[in-house]
């Protein structure tokens, strides 16, 4: 609404300008009336002293002593004014005044104040009396200048209240109307904030004006290609861990099936050589041992690459026992550093390979951030498999005490966003008291194209 206060406060302050503009010119017109209106009577007058002296000179009988106002009072003249005659050769003077004005509104002393710095009321007007060219006399005729004032005052006021009511009038019917053209704004910014949380569904309604519609459209069609876009996305990055998993499923094979009984050929082998040099040859058994040593590392370091590639309970016993080897094997290779705990809940059978593989890479991935990186004493892990949801949430005790995460160098937390946003769940980080993290995970249940199978 900071626009549309913002367009009214222009049109008022337009309207005040042109009420302004207004008054000065009905004062400057009231000004130049009423000395029109004093010139016209002091003409008339000058016209009947004139005619008057003519009667005189051309011996008119009965004609009226010099100079006769009588003519002039008759023709009930503005009230407020005054007339006088100075002969030219003598100094008297013959004069007159009309009634005082009607009783009128007060003037306010700052009206009065204004209008008589910026005009002159009651400015008199001077016409000398000839005849055959001869002056006979100066008549003077002066008006009120309160009678003047006053009638500023009148006009400027009616005036004042017809703009006043006009302008009033005008904002409200404007406010109205551009509160009514701008609310489809309103509309719209709430629409970009639902698209702001992910809600790519969402779509702005139809409007009347054809600019706000060309701007929905508009708006509307980059949701539509952002869907698009992320739905590309997410395929995607179900495919690439598809065949992430695959390579892994690959690379576990090749190396049970080659490495690993080669490994275990060569161990059979040095332990044949073993015997055979017990009789015969003695002094290599010290270097058969060697090679049984590091054959059998090699072999334990296999097993943990199988482990991690493709874990073998995971196929044949499921998840619950995969995530209870994982826990165990932790605390095995942690001691008393770190205590990791598992809690599950719900049947973790009726989950579909993918999703079950998905939540087991997820655990690996954050409980390796925890030995990594968090420093912590515990680990909770917890499993709830619902009948929409399966909610995975992994809490520490460790060092984190902001949000967001500080970057590593590491993809684990973009490995867990991609596989989540692959599988249309949720992800959420929240911070524990004093320190420590919270990573909460929901997926549905119905997905089942997901992660790698």
């Amino acid at each position: 609404m900071n626009l549309l206060h913002h367009l009214l406060s222009r049109i008022v302050a337009v309207a005040l300008l042109c009420l302004l503009a207004s008054t000065a010119y009905v004062l400057d017109d009231n000004d130049r009336t009423a000395k029109q209106a004093t010139w016209r009577i002091t003409e008339a007058l000058a016209k009947q002293l004139s005619f008057q002296q003519l009667q005189i000179s051309s011996g008119f009988t009965g004609a009226s002593p010099f100079p006769d106002f009588s003519l002039w009072k008759q023709t009930r003249p503005i009230a407020g004014l005054c007339v006088k005659f100075t002969a030219a050769n003598s100094q008297q003077a013959h004069s007159l005044c009309t009634g005082e004005a009607l009783a009128s509104p007060a003037v306010p002393p700052y009206f009065n104040t204004l209008y008589r710095w910026f005009f002159t009321p009651g400015l008199a007007m001077t016409q000398t009396i000839t005849l055959n060219g001869r002056t006979y006399g100066l008549l003077t005729v002066t008006p009120s200048a309160d009678l003047e004032v006053t009638q500023a005052w009148e006009n400027s006021r009616r005036l004042l209240g017809l703009s006043v009511t006009t302008v009033f009038a005008v904002c409200v019917l404007v406010y109205l109307s551009i509160r009514r053209a701008l609310y489809p704004a309103q509309t719209i910014v709430q629409g970009l904030a639902v698209l702001e949380r992910g809600e790519l569904a969402y779509r702005l309604p139809p409007f009347a004006l054809a600019e706000w519609q060309r701007i929905a459209e508009a708006i509307n069609q980059l949701a539509a290609s952002q869907a698009q876009l992320l739905g590309e996305r997410q395929r995607l990055a179900v495919q690439l861990l598809n065949l992430q998993e695959e390579e892994r499923r690959y690379l576990a094979q090749e190396l049970h099936d080659e490495f690993g009984q080669c490994l275990a050929a060569i161990n059979a082998v040095t332990a044949s050589i073993a015997q055979t040099a017990a009789q015969h040859c003695p002094e290599i058994l010290a270097d058969t041992g060697h090679i049984s040593q590091i054959t059998g590392h090699m072999l334990n370091s296999v097993r943990s690459l199988l482990a991690r590639l493709r874990p073998a309970e995971l196929d044949e016993l499921g998840l619950a026992a995969s995530l209870q080897g994982l826990i165990a094997n932790w605390n095995a290779h942690s001691g008393t550093k770190t205590q990791y705990r598992l809690t599950i809940s719900g049947a973790c059978g009726r989950l579909p390979e993918a999703l079950a593989l998905t939540l087991f890479r997820i655990s690996q991935e954050c409980l390796t951030n925890i030995a990594k990186h968090a420093a912590a004493t515990t680990a909770d892990l917890t499993l709830a498999v619902g009948m929409d949801t399966v909610d995975l949430t992994v809490t520490d005790n460790g060092n984190s005490r902001h949000l967001p995460l500080p970057p590593t160098n590491g993809i684990g937390l973009l490995g867990i966003r991609e596989r989540v946003t692959a599988l249309q769940g949720q992800l959420s980080f929240r911070l524990n008291q004093p320190q420590g993290l919270q990573v909460a995970i929901s997926l549905p249940l119905q997905t089942t194209t997901g992660a790698a199978r």
